[in-house]
């Protein structure tokens, strides 16, 4: 059987839990891992210690349960978020929050971006070290390219002191540090499996049918963003006796790990789309930290042109590959197959802004080596300005995601 269509043993999501039960599994590429999954519900078969709720809906509408699904995505567990999907047709007789493409969820989660900062979640604090970095090297590239356009504007310093100054910050302080975190994010991952919802029913006396309730229920979670106390300890363990979380696990309650095992990696990361683009982003922000580094005056300025060429342009466009691999490969995971885009994703559109980030970038290094031709100056610093810009709208977004723990997607069965 081809990898991308079951669980490795011991990497199932709620493995030996009989009320979830796994479909639909797969991934864009034969020999990687899954990348997602769905998850039918099976209340029916809670726990011994279950409520008077739960009994009448095990006895009564065991049938709504199959109008609910828990999308299981590679990317969505990493990031700590549980989807759901509604089936449309079933919608009428479920209760559950609003879709989160509707208006008012979206303006509840833009303004979580301004007032919430959740510092524990090793998710969110990638995205806002990313998001401070693009913004970074959004003033570089007004400092490289503006003397471009408009000359009236340049100052004594703008391109070596100010470009150099803010290119530094940008590759080393922020992209290497939010590359580091990355790599931290795909190896404590929840490899239990969290569902993170609770499942009721609301008894309705002028109905025939009793109404099944989805609803938020963070004392089931088990990823690690819910141990407020510390960004390194030990994950979190959920408090609800009725989860549909498997918590006897001992992986629920896992410490925080630095570095994958050899054997882990050799079993499970190095077959991992989202790891794989996680170390490419890593690699690619560290050799790309070089020129981060050269930028500085007192260094750029004091270099011959051969020198330039090998320790401050080459390094842009070796990174800038890296962050074009990473962003196509976080692109691939979250895609059904290699060739159909998910356009109907966010993490698609978070991954693709970033390999656009990361084209400009390139480009930036490759014009670099035309030291003496004015056109490929220009469009190397006009490469910088909309590749930082591309850069900030992934990160925003990202920063987006991060916020939104508990989507709910509404579509067809199929």
């Amino acid at each position: 059987m081809a990898r991308n269509k079951s669980f490795r043993p011991q990497r199932e999501p709620f493995f030996h839990n009989e009320r979830v039960t796994p479909s639909n599994v797969h991934g864009p590429f034969s020999f990687l891992n899954p990348t997602r999954a769905h998850f039918e519900l099976n209340p029916e078969k809670q726990a011994s210690g279950r409520s008077s709720s739960e009994e009448r809906l095990s006895q009564e509408k065991p049938q709504s349960s199959s109008s609910v699904k828990f999308l299981w995505r590679s990317r969505d567990n990493r990031k700590g978020r549980h989807p759901l999907l509604v089936d449309k047709d079933g919608a009428a007789s479920i209760s559950t929050p609003r879709p989160t493409p509707h208006p008012k969820e979206v303006m509840k989660t833009i303004g979580k971006m301004f007032t919430y900062y959740p510092v524990w979640d090793i998710s969110w604090l990638v995205a806002y070290i990313f998001t401070w970095g693009s913004i970074v090297w959004c003033i570089n590239a007004f400092f490289s390219f503006l003397p471009y356009i408009r000359s009236t504007s340049d100052f004594k310093g703008e391109v070596l002191d100010a470009g150099g100054i803010t290119a530094f910050i940008g590759a080393v302080m922020f992209f290497e540090l939010g590359s580091i975190l990355l790599m931290l994010e795909v190896v404590n991952e929840n490899r239990a499996g969290c569902f993170g919802w609770a499942i009721k029913t609301l008894i309705e006396e002028d109905s025939s049918q009793d109404k099944l309730q989805v609803c938020v229920n963070p004392q089931a979670c088990t990823h690690h963003h819910r141990n407020t106390k510390n960004l390194v300890g030990r994950s979190a363990t959920a408090k609800d006796s009725n989860t549909i979380s498997d918590t006897k696990q001992e992986d629920s309650s896992r410490t925080w790990q630095w570095f994958p095992t050899l054997q882990a990696l050799r079993s499970h990361y190095i077959h991992e789309l989202g790891f794989l683009a996680s170390f490419a982003q890593f690699c690619g922000a560290t050799i790309f930290s070089i020129a981060g580094f050269t930028a500085l005056p007192g260094i750029i300025n004091n270099m011959s042109q051969g020198l330039t060429d090998g320790i401050y342009w080459a390094p842009q466009v070796i990174g800038g590959c890296g962050f074009i691999i990473s962003g196509t490969l976080y692109m691939l995971e979250t895609q059904k197959n290699w060739y159909t885009p998910s356009f109907g994703l966010l993490g698609w559109h978070i991954a693709f802004w970033n390999l656009v980030g990361g084209v400009g970038f390139t480009l930036c290094g490759a014009l670099g080596f035309a030291a003496g031709n004015h056109g490929a100056q220009y469009q190397a610093a006009c490469s910088t300005f909309w590749g930082s810009f591309a850069f900030l709208i992934g990160s925003l977004l990202q920063l987006y995601e991060s916020l939104q723990k508990h989507p709910v997607e509404v579509g067809k069965k199929s």
